[in-house]
Order: structure tokens, then C-alpha cells, then sequence
């Protein structure tokens, strides 16, 4: 496989790149700089990524998928072990922080994969848009 030539990836594929934070083209190199920075281009195939823009759209899924997880089981310990509210403050604040920061850098990544394979923005964005 040189340079210029890559495989071409069905949907699963891409989305599983985009889960574990590589790159959409090569598989190898890393979406991320740090946390949730995207790297200005792979260092392995040299895809700008810079271009390549989730926005916010991995924040309301991340929202719905931790506000199902965290409120099913706030009701299911209120009601099953009557704690008092501090059990839940503590409970529920820390555990709502961890899964976000787990979940959102998935979804992100999954986001800019699928931007790659189906609207790829490889050449600098023109003033103006489009």
C-alpha cells in the first residue's frame, strides 16, 4: 500500500476507526493531539484533518446515552436503597464527568470518520464556504 492508494472501508470499518481515534485513511495515525484537539493532519498518511469539523454533534448523542444511563440508575437506587441526597450527589456528579469524558472523544471520532469517508474536506476551505 503506498501513499496515494488506501482501501476502500464500508461504514462498520470507518465507524470502528473513528471509535478507537484513527485515522479514517491509513487506520494507523491518531485523530487526536490531546483530549478532544484534533491533529492537524495524520502523521502517517498525511490526511489534514484540521479540515475535518464534528462541531457539536457528538454532544447530544453523549447527552442522551449518559442522561439514559446516569437517571435509570439514580431511580433505580432511590428506589430500591432510599439513600440520603448526598449518597446521590456523590454518586451521580463523578460518574456523569467519567462517562463523558470517556464517550465524547468516541463519538467525535466517529463523526470526523464518517465526514472523511462520505464529504471529505481534504483541500482548504475556501472564505466564504463552499
Amino acid at each position: 500500500m503506498t501513499r496515494d492508494t488506501y482501501p476502500e472501508r464500508t461504514d462498520k470499518e470507518i465507524i470502528k476507526l473513528g471509535f478507537r481515534g484513527r485515522c479514517p485513511r491509513c487506520g494507523i495515525g491518531r485523530i487526536y493531539a490531546k483530549f478532544l484537539k484534533v491533529n492537524d493532519e495524520c502523521w502517517n498518511c498525511g490526511l489534514v484533518l484540521s479540515e475535518h469539523d464534528a462541531g457539536d454533534g457528538a454532544v447530544v448523542p453523549a447527552l442522551l446515552i449518559i442522561g439514559t444511563i446516569i437517571v435509570g440508575l439514580a431511580l433505580w437506587v432511590e428506589f430500591k436503597h432510599e439513600p440520603a441526597v448526598w449518597v446521590h450527589v456523590v454518586l451521580w456528579g463523578p460518574l456523569s464527568l467519567g462517562l463523558t469524558a470517556w464517550i465524547l472523544p468516541r463519538l467525535k471520532g466517529i463523526g470526523i470518520a464518517l465526514q472523511h469517508k462520505h464529504r471529505s474536506t481534504e483541500e482548504a476551505t475556501k472564505p466564504g464556504g463552499s
